[in-house]
């Protein structure tokens, strides 16, 4: 498609069966839409076959990956924004600490149990795994410079940087 004026392309309606020629004329949302709910649906999917959730598995890297052990609060801060609702992350917390894959010190902070340590160590093997399929036949090259776009798109429509 041809630009209105200099460098901007007209907007066409989404079209997924767009041709190579007409994909600059197509609504980021509308592709960005798709491929998170495909990639995440494909996610959640493996997940449940071994009966886990994404939002576990948030959990449980989050409770591995700081310096120091974090408490239930500040899990559920920084994880709250991903998930389902305010409620979502407390409840995850409580599904690990039945399941044995975590648990709380008496500071109040939470710690991995070995089981839990190694069901991150089982889901970070799958993540892997599902990475590798969704990026077949993509380079890193190509993938650093789509997510560049995607955070200079999000930098242009965002007011004051923080949103």
């Amino acid at each position: 498609m041809k630009p209105l004026s200099g460098s901007i392309t007209d907007q066409a309606p989404a079209d997924p069966a767009a041709t190579d020629n007409m994909l600059a004329s197509q609504p980021i949302g509308y592709w960005a839409g798709l491929v998170h709910e495909a990639v995440t649906r494909r996610l959640r999917d493996a997940m449940a076959r071994i009966d886990v959730t994404q939002p576990q598995y948030w959990v449980l890297n989050r409770v591995s990956g700081g310096p120091t052990a974090p408490s239930r609060e500040e899990v559920t801060v920084q994880l709250t924004p991903l998930a389902g609702g305010q409620q979502e992350i407390p409840r995850v917390i409580d599904q690990l600490l039945h399941r044995g894959w975590l648990r709380i010190d008496a500071d109040q902070n939470l710690h991995l149990t070995d089981a839990g340590e190694a069901a991150r160590v089982r889901l970070r093997g799958l993540a892997t795994e599902l990475r590798a399929e969704v990026h077949k036949d993509i380079s890193d090259e190509e993938y650093v410079a789509a997510l560049k776009v995607l955070r200079t798109m999000i930098a242009n429509v965002q007011e004051d940087g923080n949103s």
